[in-house]
């Protein structure tokens, strides 16, 4: 089977213009096609919502043609986007309307098409059929405002418990940076388990499966001693730290009726960080070095200074010169326009600054891409960072990302964590403007790049990396093949 190079791969995946010129070449003009099969007519279909209709026409060009290996895993990834998706949009108007009347009891079809048309409940047409996000309903209670006081007054929810954590753990550790000039408080010590489980016969009897677990980076300056305790397979491999993605990968062999799991263990220390970038004055940036030249690029499909970026940018910024008060107004700007909620697979979204704008809401990956996009377009170096959040009854994936100051380094920020509404003190109300808490596990310094060893099928998450990969010789193995979790001992200076 032929491997091709992650990276070339996953730049043309989302690469749908040039990926219609390509099937122009490749579909109905070959003289050896027994089907005649147009890019238009994949195109029509897939674009009207008819998956299946697309399918099949993909599946026909194939079939009629001689294609290159490459041709085929790029037409291939077009038909399991549209499954992705699927997958996704997979509630009809009932299951949506069961759970809204919990709160709403006498809503029908026009309150649904006013949320609708608000973009406030995300649905699709696939096959003629009106399907809705599978945390489209729960959504809505995040994305609108009056649906959101309307749930908080029937359910009373108790205090949010990072918050909690947070509304101790960060006054100390700006109170600490405040008084001795550090950038660097107390670290929080963590040992962390992780494994994923595939599925019995999820893969034939003797099969080899490939995995990649996520591990801990050793060249982000708050995440030291880093001890791995265990690994399920000896033979594992560690990827070089030059990786964006930071893995531990290993195989084992399936067994018929039975489950495969694959795990690792280890300790580290992570240390909240803060700069106190108001009380400095901020040196002007080297534009002719390499590193501004490569985080201030358009890096497409996500990262491009489109039309509505340029003007976005120019509602949030203005006439302000000030750099880190440039960097303010964007992440208080994106923290009160775009409020947090569940996202469909990154994989099935073409433009994701563009699909925030257009949405109105993003998670934490999605908001992140739209900073990186909103800085590199003001001259602000600006980069991806993710992992998971590692807050005392609150873990979970998450991403956020860091931009570069002169003279300075890396600075960390968190969009989805925004502005804490809680505090009185500004520096703590502005602290994930440039800082972050000490629960952060740190896998990826970037997006979209290639996995060591290299995965010869389109990964599960194409953007992130962060529960982990599987694949078998027969093809990648997706979410609903495997379940992951993970456990997290603290072992000193926590803020509970």
């Amino acid at each position: 089977m032929k491997k091709y190079n992650q990276r070339g791969a996953q730049r043309t995946l989302f690469a749908s213009s040039l990926l219609s010129v390509a099937l122009y070449l490749l579909c109905g003009c070959s003289p050896t096609s027994s089907t005649s099969v147009s890019p238009a007519q994949i195109d029509r279909a897939e674009n009207a919502g008819n998956f299946t209709e697309a399918s099949r026409l993909i599946d026909a060009c194939i079939a009629g043609n001689q294609l290159s290996g490459e041709q085929i895993y790029e037409l291939s990834w077009r038909k399991e986007k549209m499954r992705r998706i699927r997958m996704d949009f997979d509630r009809d108007k009932a299951e949506v309307l069961e759970y809204i009347r919990k709160y709403y009891p006498e809503a029908g079809n026009k309150q649904l098409a006013q949320w609708e048309a608000a973009k406030s409940l995300e649905c699709m047409m696939i096959d003629g059929e009106k399907r809705y996000f599978h945390n489209s309903a729960s959504n809505l209670f995040l994305i609108d405002s009056a649906a959101a006081a309307c749930k908080r007054a029937a359910d009373q929810p108790p205090a949010n418990r990072k918050e909690t954590t947070l509304e101790k753990h960060l006054p100390k550790v700006v109170a600490s940076l405040r008084a001795n000039g550090q950038t660097q408080a107390a670290p929080v010590s963590m040992t962390v388990t992780y494994s994923v489980t595939l599925k019995p016969d999820a893969v034939p009897d003797g099969e080899v499966v490939r995995c990649w677990l996520p591990y801990a980076r050793d060249d982000c300056r708050r995440q030291t001693d880093i001890r791995l305790l265990s690994v399920s397979d000896d033979r594992y491999i560690l990827s070089p730290p030059s990786y964006a993605h930071r893995t531990i990968y290993m195989e084992k062999t399936a067994r018929k009726g039975e489950p495969l799991t694959f795990s690792l263990a280890f300790s580290y220390r992570s240390a909240p960080e803060w700069f106190h970038l108001d009380a400095q004055e901020l040196q002007p940036y080297d534009t002719g070095s390499e590193l501004y030249r490569a985080y201030t690029a358009e890096r497409p499909p996500h990262i491009v200074f489109s039309n509505s970026i340029r003007e976005l940018s120019q509602r949030i910024i203005g006439d302000e010169t000030q750099l880190y008060e440039k960097i303010k107004r964007l992440i208080v700007y994106i923290d009160k326009t775009y409020p947090w909620a569940s996202s469909r697979d990154y994989s099935t979204i073409d433009s994701i600054p563009e699909y925030v704008m257009t949405q109105g809401h993003g998670d934490c990956g999605l908001v992140t891409l739209l900073f990186v996009t909103l800085a590199r377009y003001n001259g602000i170096p600006a980069r991806w960072q993710s992992g998971f959040m590692m807050h005392p009854n609150s873990t979970n994936m998450h991403d956020w990302s860091e931009y570069y100051i002169e003279g300075l380094g890396w600075i960390p920020m968190d969009e989805s964590f925004g502005v804490n509404h809680f505090a009185t003190d500004d520096d703590v109300r502005y602290f994930y403007t440039n800082g972050t808490d000490a629960y952060r596990w740190v896998v990826n310094s970037d997006y979209s790049l290639p996995l060591y060893p290299a995965k010869i099928f389109p990964r599960s998450d194409i953007m992130d990396f962060q529960r982990g990969e599987l694949e078998w010789k027969g093809g990648n193995l997706y979410y609903d093949q495997w379940d992951w979790d993970f456990d997290v001992s603290y072992l000193e200076n926590v803020d509970e």
